[in-house]
């Protein structure tokens, strides 16, 4: 809109009207009356023309007046019909801006950049995301935003916002968030700086709740790296914990064992009793398995029934030791079948040590294979060492 001038002002616009009517006024007096008394000398005449001059002069300046109230009012109804559209206008904007944020998954906000996170404005999905009412958040009248992140990713939020800031572009954040009710979630939070008159930053955005796709974020990577019936690390990420635990060995100049486990006719519960009741069966002996090694160990699915089981730091004889521990436990417990029923099982171990059997990863998983199938000929559940030549021990 542009500037009003000082002479635009609507007293100075009155006394320069007023001093026009004036000085209009006094020269029409001084100068009709001296043009009327020389042109009608007569007295009466005089008169009548002088009455009837002021008549003239009141019916010209009320016209005169009339014209320019009349062009003003005009105006003003025009203008003040705009300024009624544009307010209607400016209504159904904010009410459509509010039906908006009031439907949005998530909470918009307008909040000072200081260390409580101070909400100015909050919209009414602050209570679906937070627990907490708008009002509750504003000018941290119950609880400060701030308190409801964890400190230490209080921190690089700062850090990530004021780096954003500084170079005039928007945020993406990603944090965990603490409801009204204790629960925790993880929201994405997209917002910008926006610098007042007074050369303060204030910050303008969107918080919205992705605690489901965190869930299948988390889903997705246990299925990348966990066997789905069992539970256990899969063949690939067992493989990786292997390279890891190895070199670690290596570096450290410390043992690491192998254990290679295969079931025992184990073909026999599947075509007797179903693939159901194996994979049962499966289950059972996984976790079985996994409550008898040490937090520290590692057991994964090759595949089939075949599983390994990573000792970091033990030697030939504490692997032995180990791996005869495990096949008494499974031998000594029937295994349920899913359907009330259970069945005996027994395993066959192989065992082998790093350096003493392999030093890579594909040397000592062939060694304690073959370990494996030297267990199987000689009459299964028994365990085996990698080399040949050394003793076999046979289940009592």
């Amino acid at each position: 809109m542009t500037r009003l001038t000082d002479n635009q002002t609507p007293i100075r616009r009155a006394t320069w009207a007023a001093l026009l009517y004036l000085v209009a006024g006094l020269a029409w007096i001084a100068f009709s009356d001296r043009a009327v008394e020389a042109w009608f000398p007569d007295p009466e005449t005089l008169s009548l023309i002088q009455t009837w001059k002021g008549f003239f002069f009141v019916l010209a300046t009320g016209a005169v007046l009339f014209v320019v109230l009349l062009r003003q009012l005009v105006k003003d109804r025009s203008l003040l019909t705009l300024q009624h559209k544009q307010r209607e206008a400016l209504r159904k904007r904010e009410r459509q801006l509010q039906v908006l944020m009031d439907n949005l998954p998530g909470m918009a906000y307008r909040c000072r950049f200081d260390p409580q996170w101070t909400m100015l404005f909050v919209s009414q999905g602050c209570a679906r995301l937070t627990g907490y009412q708008p009002e509750d958040l504003v000018e941290n009248r119950l609880v400060s935003y701030a308190s409801l992140i964890n400190a230490e990713d209080n921190e690089q939020l700062v850090a990530d916002v004021q780096a954003a800031v500084a170079s005039g572009e928007s945020f993406s954040l990603e944090y965990g968030l603490t409801r009204r009710d204790g629960s925790r979630i993880w929201v994405w939070e997209r917002g910008r700086g926006v610098e007042e008159d007074n050369g303060t930053v204030i910050l303008e955005g969107i918080v919205l709740d992705i605690s489901d796709r965190k869930a299948l974020e988390s889903e997705l990577s246990e299925l990348a790296t966990r066997d789905p019936l069992t539970g256990l690390y899969n063949r690939r990420e067992l493989s990786r914990v292997m390279e890891e635990e190895l070199e670690r060995a290596r570096r450290y100049q410390r043992p690491m064992a192998l254990l290679w486990i295969d079931f025992d006719h184990f073909k026999d519960i599947n075509d007797t009793y179903g693939h159901a009741a194996g994979d049962s069966v499966l289950r059972s002996v996984s976790r079985l398995l996994e409550r008898s090694v040490r937090s520290v160990d590692s057991i994964g699915r090759f595949g089939g029934e075949e599983f390994v089981i990573v000792l970091p730091e033990m030697d030939l004889e504490e692997a032995r030791e180990t791996a005869e521990r495990l096949r008494k436990r499974v031998s000594s417990s029937a295994q349920p079948l899913g359907d009330g029923q259970s069945v005996p099982l027994t395993i066959s171990v192989g065992i082998a040590v790093y350096p003493d059997h392999g030093v890579s990863v594909p040397a000592l998983c062939a060694a304690a294979d073959k370990a494996m199938y030297l267990a199987k000929d000689r009459g299964r559940n028994c365990v085996a060492l990698a080399h040949l030549h050394q003793q076999l021990r046979n289940a009592p």
